[in-house]
């Protein structure tokens, strides 16, 4: 005979049992019925250019750096380090009185030898009209032309120290070659230069046109050659952002293949008006070669990464999904351009598939 505390403590045991299979039941249908909440986007058709993307530099299309012809004293600057210059404009003025001087020398030496060639020439007149009527030698007269041509020599030498010394003032006055902007000022005023030294003045860098330098796979270069210069156009944005990227055009491809890294180097110019590109920096290039023509494009947080490769998530009718492999032949910003494995106007799940299964029904929360 069974004692009833052990029937009362099985039947206690049962109820938990059946209470807990109704619990994991209702709870099944729960999770059945409940639907994730995604964000969507719908596919879109459109012409997608096909780009070759790469890191550039800015480069100035001229950089001087500006120096003395003459030695002395650095009178004075005329502008201020990372002033905006003009070709021609007055950049330093170096003491000009030792070459004034100079200058007044070789005037007065040319003067003193024209009156003594003047008056060579006129004895070698005089004595050109005496030999012909035999009141003097032939001789003589010789003489007398050597020394008008000598004369003659001595006031051209004269007339060359005189435009020495007039180019030699004029280097007193240092002007800019180009329009530009200038670097640091290296030498200040109080100073003395030297000629031709080795350490410039100033440095001035054009600003406007830029080139922008970069390199690209060799297997570019006969897409660039067939297109040809000035037809391939290239953009170019700071890499740090806070610019509209700049719109330039190929004017450059180098001679030869880089044979150690298998690229070759290119050059773009921008006008650069708004002065977005500087010398110096990095730049993100774009370099267009066609356009893809009704391309299929999606967000590209609508791809997502598996073992099998990569793949979407379409919604389809009635708030299911399928998981599609997609193909993706490029990414151009945010949009990537899916060649195969979504169709224009289907519907994509661009967040929320962390808790997505097959089986799983969409709550669309917002659309893109």
């Amino acid at each position: 005979m069974i004692p009833m505390k052990s029937i009362g403590l099985r039947a206690v045991a049962g109820a938990a049992i059946v209470a807990s299979l109704l619990g994991c039941g209702e709870k099944k249908q729960k999770q059945a019925d409940e639907r994730v909440p995604v964000t969507v986007a719908t596919a879109e058709q459109k012409d997608i250019p096909v780009q070759v993307r790469v890191i550039g530099s800015v480069q100035p299309i001229s950089s001087v750096a500006v120096r003395a012809l003459v030695a002395g004293q650095l009178q004075r600057v005329s502008f201020r380090e990372g002033d905006d210059v003009r070709k021609g404009q007055i950049l330093f003025t170096i003491d000009p009185r030792p070459y004034e001087a100079t200058l007044a020398q070789a005037e007065a030496n040319l003067a003193r030898d024209q009156a003594q060639a003047r008056n060579a020439d006129a004895e070698a007149t005089r004595y050109a009209e005496l030999v012909k009527k035999d009141y003097v030698t032939r001789e003589d007269y010789d003489k007398f032309a050597s020394g008008a041509e000598a004369a003659n020599a001595v006031v051209a030498a004269d007339r060359a120290a005189v435009q020495n010394a007039r180019l030699q003032l004029a280097y007193c006055e240092i002007r800019s070659p180009l329009d530009g902007r200038t670097g640091s000022l290296l030498v200040q005023a109080g100073n003395l230069v030297k000629a031709n030294d080795t350490t410039p003045l100033v440095t001035i860098n054009q600003i406007t046109p830029v080139y922008v330098t970069f390199s690209v796979p060799e297997s570019q270069l006969g897409d660039v050659r067939a297109r040809g210069l000035g037809n391939v156009p290239v953009s170019a944005s700071p890499q740090q952002g806070g610019g509209t990227p700049q719109a330039g055009k190929l004017t450059f491809v180098d001679n030869a293949v880089d044979a150690q890294t298998g690229t070759i180097t290119l050059k773009a110019t921008f006008t650069n008006e708004g002065r977005v590109l500087w010398p110096g920096e990095f730049v993100n290039v774009a370099m267009t070669l066609s356009n893809r023509l009704n391309a299929t494009v999606v967000p590209v947080q609508a791809v997502q990464n598996g073992q099998k490769g990569q793949y979407v998530y379409v919604v389809t009718s009635g708030d299911g999904i399928q998981m599609r492999p997609v193909t993706i032949v490029q990414q151009v910003d945010n949009q990537a351009v899916i060649s195969k494995g979504v169709n224009p106007g289907e519907t994509v799940v661009t967040d929320g598939q962390i808790r997505l299964t097959l089986k799983s029904k969409v709550d669309v929360k917002k659309s893109l």
